[in-house]
């Protein structure tokens, strides 16, 4: 059954991958190419204030994948193989929630509530901290640090969900269904508030950058994930719920 629902995840995953493909195509990828324009421009005045303009013609020259690549076969590989590797744990996770977590759930239910909580505390919580950035954004010397401090986020939202899950099963059976899920999500949020309180800010966007460009490539990262997670969680969902009324008839 484990397996079962671990292949099904990672086929739903990579439907999942095709589609945000397509959204980063249309909607991403131009504020990428915004965001490249104003790096190469911003490299371009350095360089001449320091009396080297050859060294950045030199770097674009001598460029190891080339944009096209990169924004085609290159984006297409990347998003699939994550998008598919997300489905096969949102598989696993199912097969461990379901029966666990709200008994009365249908299978689709269980796979839509499973989808919107990842996306909350995998991708949306995580990002409000540590939000996605274009080229020309931030200090090459930082991007470990800000990559470990997003990863931190990330762990720390997991965390802080599984300890409202336990909250709730604790407080369910004297406060009931509802009341015990609105103090666990209560307590998901001062968690995660407090712990990107606790983290350092990290706030490296040059003044002269395009505050429309860097908003848009902000919604796209995050309109992707949101892509993903809403796939994943429907056509799962539909899927498995087949699968249930299948079993039932057969009876």
């Amino acid at each position: 059954m484990v397996r079962t629902l671990l292949v099904r995840g990672m086929l739903v995953g990579m439907v999942a991958g095709l589609v945000s493909f397509g959204f980063l195509k249309l909607y991403g990828e131009p504020q990428l190419d915004r965001a490249l324009a104003f790096e190469t421009q911003l490299a371009g005045a350095t360089a001449a204030a320091e009396k080297a303009g050859a060294s950045a013609s030199d770097a674009h020259e001598h460029e190891l994948v080339s944009r096209p690549v990169q924004a085609g076969i290159g984006l297409l590989t990347g998003v699939v193989i994550y998008c598919t590797a997300f489905g096969g744990l949102f598989g696993l996770a199912f097969a461990f929630a379901h029966g666990r977590v709200g008994g009365s759930l249908t299978p689709q239910a269980m796979s839509a509530l499973l989808a919107a909580t990842g996306f909350i505390v995998v991708a949306l919580v995580p990002s409000l901290k540590y939000p996605a950035s274009p080229p020309a954004v931030g200090d090459p010397e930082t991007i470990g640090l800000r990559t470990a401090l997003y990863f931190v986020m990330i762990a720390v939202s997991i965390a802080a969900a599984l300890a409202a899950a336990s909250l709730k099963r604790a407080l369910l059976p004297r406060l009931g269904d509802w009341n015990a899920t609105l103090i666990a999500a209560g307590a998901y949020v001062v968690l995660a508030a407090l712990a990107a309180l606790a983290l350092p800010a990290i706030d490296e966007v040059p003044g002269e950058f395009p505050a429309a460009v860097l908003w848009q490539f902000r919604i796209a990262s995050i309109g992707a994930q949101l892509i993903m997670w809403a796939t994943i969680g429907l056509l799962f969902g539909m899927l498995v719920q087949r699968d249930d009324r299948r079993s039932l008839n057969g009876r």
